[in-house]
């Protein structure tokens, strides 16, 4: 290794897919791709998925869902949720993917153009739950559920899903959201058939409160072994990444090794735990294009040092490295990745 590797290991991914499915049930895993995958690259993700029996991903954007539904063929179903130009709606409809609805305007602008192409739309609708994060807001619920039902009795939409966000910053907020929703699905109900597709919670909130989960379930970070910041660890889940990097010099002061700044290292990270071929050693200073570790006896040129990884050598998880400067382990990829090859070892 002549230069860093982000190493992207598919048997950890898939376990971890395992993992939340098996937390999940009977609830449906809906894989979020948004961001390139966390960072991680989109078509490994949807490759490596895809032989793990996923069914569903979360494109956030249109544009997203149009790469994934090249990488992953016609089964797939691909829900974006991100309010779009009608060009792009168009792209939508002509791909299949279903589309996350949360303003009247959004719906009547799918509904046109589903009409002007004679391809129906499958629509999730979108209830603000209290998050304030797009949504029909539940005084308007009725009325745009009474106008996407006439927009399905004309053939022109598919009402596929009811879904929301929710703060996930209390449980007392997280149960009222829950009524919201509730209350939402059954006014749904009451004018036809309830949809198929319920969902309402993200990676923690599916993970750790059962009773929130609807018949689908989006989940991003934890997939990816990415926990939640200041969150516990979670069984049966190890990142799927590790960021790994080759001693260029080992001197009195320390071991130098071929990363830094320039490659999307934040400076902040000084004093982190770096793990090396003895365990655990301090990163004592980040330079533009290197990094100085403290140094371990037998220290060659081309050993290798993990900046983050699984722990096997010492070192610490991306969430870990991101909670020292107050951000999610998530970003921490994907400042990193455009920078650094990535490379698949298993």
């Amino acid at each position: 290794m002549s230069r860093p590797e982000l190493r992207l290991s598919s048997g950890i991914f898939r376990a971890n897919i395992e993992a939340v499915r098996t937390r999940l049930g009977p609830s449906a895993l809906m894989l979020v791709l948004k961001d390139d995958a966390y960072g991680h690259g989109l078509s490994w993700a949807v490759e490596t998925a895809q032989h793990a029996g996923v069914e569903w991903f979360g494109s956030y954007d249109i544009a997203s869902g149009v790469a994934i539904r090249r990488l992953a063929g016609g089964a797939a179903r691909i829900f974006a949720w991100v309010t779009s130009p009608d060009a792009e709606i168009d792209d939508a409809l002509l791909q299949e993917i279903d589309l996350g609805v949360g303003t009247v305007d959004y719906l009547r602008r799918v509904i046109a153009r589903a009409e002007a192409l004679g391809t129906p739309a499958r629509v999730h609708l979108k209830i603000d739950t209290g998050l304030h994060r797009n949504g029909i807001l539940p005084e308007d619920w009725e009325a745009a559920v009474a106008e996407a039902r006439r927009a399905e009795r004309a053939g022109s939409i598919e009402l596929v899903g009811v879904w929301s966000h929710i703060a996930e910053a209390s449980d007392a907020e997280d149960d009222e959201a829950q009524e919201v929703f509730v209350d939402a699905v059954r006014a749904v109900a009451a004018t036809g058939a309830t949809p198929a597709f319920l969902h309402l919670t993200a990676s923690a909130a599916s993970w750790w409160r059962p009773e929130l989960r609807g018949t689908l379930s989006r989940i991003g970070a934890f997939c990816y072994g990415i926990r939640s910041a200041e969150g516990p660890e979670l069984e049966g889940i190890r990142p799927a990444a590790s960021l790994v990097a080759p001693v260029t010099d080992v001197s009195d002061d320390g071991v130098t090794i071929g990363i830094g700044s320039f490659d999307g290292l934040p400076s902040t990270l000084v004093g982190s735990v770096v793990g090396t071929p003895v365990g655990g050693r301090i990163l004592e200073a980040i330079g533009h294009t290197s990094c100085l570790v403290q140094g371990w006896e037998g220290a060659q040129v081309g050993d290798e040092v993990a900046l983050f990884g699984t722990g096997d050598r010492g070192e610490t998880s991306a969430t870990t490295l991101a909670e020292r400067i107050d951000t999610v382990g998530e970003e921490i990829l994907t400042r990193l990745t455009p920078r650094v090859r990535r490379v698949v070892v298993d």
